[in-house]
């Protein structure tokens, strides 16, 4: 986890090097108005996906049993999850790959400190247009601003007709994923969320 941390220590470097752009923010009660609210060129993604798998690396080796709570339409499934099936579980949050090769020629960074979660949120969002096949359409790395380490790790896909997936990694602690359905309204409802526990 040592490789994390610097990971993480040189991110906030480089970010921090690069002259301030102030702005106001348009979203209430996230961002205070003096808050830093950078976009950035190219720089070092944080990689998610190689810390999702030391995190899993982590849980197979805490000797705690991974609680899976499936929850479908009101009705509530709970099971333990093998260890040898933690990979296939948690497949969604290490598909597409997240790095810097992979993606910073088509995803701009933006790093603000968040107040209300108080982190240093990094998001990333696309700088053109992604073919229907690429799922990824977003994701936030939430940072701890006087530890350094990783508190939340936010993804956002867009499934097959209306419907998009959000993944949400707490670290050390749990992870979430919801299908969430948007009908010919425009109303939202979770078709589906699953819950891992192994922090209990």
């Amino acid at each position: 986890m040592k490789i994390v941390h610097i990971c993480i220590s040189l991110l906030l470097f480089f970010a921090s090097c690069k002259p301030n752009d102030k702005k106001i923010s348009t979203t209430p009660g996230t961002i205070a108005a003096d808050s830093s609210n950078q976009k950035t060129g190219p720089t070092l993604f944080f990689p998610v996906t190689n810390y999702i798998k030391g995190q899993i690396y982590e849980i197979k080796h805490g000797y705690v049993t991974p609680l899976k709570i499936v929850l479908v339409h009101n009705h509530r499934d709970t099971s333990w999850i093998k260890m040898e099936n933690l990979d296939t579980e948690l497949t969604d949050f290490l598909s597409p790959e997240i790095d810097s090769a992979n993606l910073i020629s088509v995803f701009s960074e933006t790093k603000f400190l968040d107040q209300t979660l108080d982190a240093i949120t990094f998001t990333y969002d696309p700088i053109k247009l992604l073919p229907d096949s690429f799922l990824l359409k977003h994701w936030d790395v939430y940072i701890d601003p006087n530890s350094g380490q990783v508190k939340q790790v936010y993804l956002l896909k867009k499934l097959e007709g209306n419907r998009t997936q959000q993944l949400t990694w707490l670290s050390g602690k749990s992870c979430n994923i919801k299908i969430i359905t948007d009908d010919a309204n425009g109303n939202s409802s979770v078709e589906k969320e699953i819950s891992i526990k192994w922090d209990l």
